[in-house]
């Protein structure tokens, strides 16, 4: 199982943009399809982002469609998730993960995630 670590999060006032980076040791991180998951104080983790593959299906949350940009570079083995005009609500523990092929259920464990904190 590939081991996995976020990076990147901070504190930006709405509107702004930041750039999360999720890299994987290990050689399976090609043939995993992978994702982006948060987690707001309070409230269940959700999926944001899924990525294939190859990076030719990709699946978004309503709620960051449009502002947010997942994508891998499998040469690097890393992830990325582009993040901009964020918003308040967008506050939250911001972790990445392997999912499932098919309806994106996460499969590995959870490491410490990277927080993302909007001011408005």
């Amino acid at each position: 199982q590939a081991q996995l670590v976020e990076s990147g999060g901070g504190l930006v006032q709405a509107g702004g943009s930041l750039r999360l980076s999720c890299a994987a040791s290990g050689r399976t991180f090609t043939s995993n399809y992978m994702g982006w998951f948060r987690q707001a104080p309070g409230k269940e983790r959700e999926l944001v982002a899924g990525i294939n593959c190859s990076g030719s299906s990709i699946y978004y949350v309503d709620s960051v469609k449009g502002r947010f940009t997942i994508s891998r570079d499998n040469a690097k083995g890393t992830m990325y998730l582009q993040m901009n005009s964020l918003k308040p609500e967008d506050t939250a523990i911001y972790y990445c993960n392997t999912i499932r092929n098919g309806d994106w259920i996460p499969l590995g464990s959870w490491g410490q995630g990277t927080q993302v904190t909007v001011s408005s």
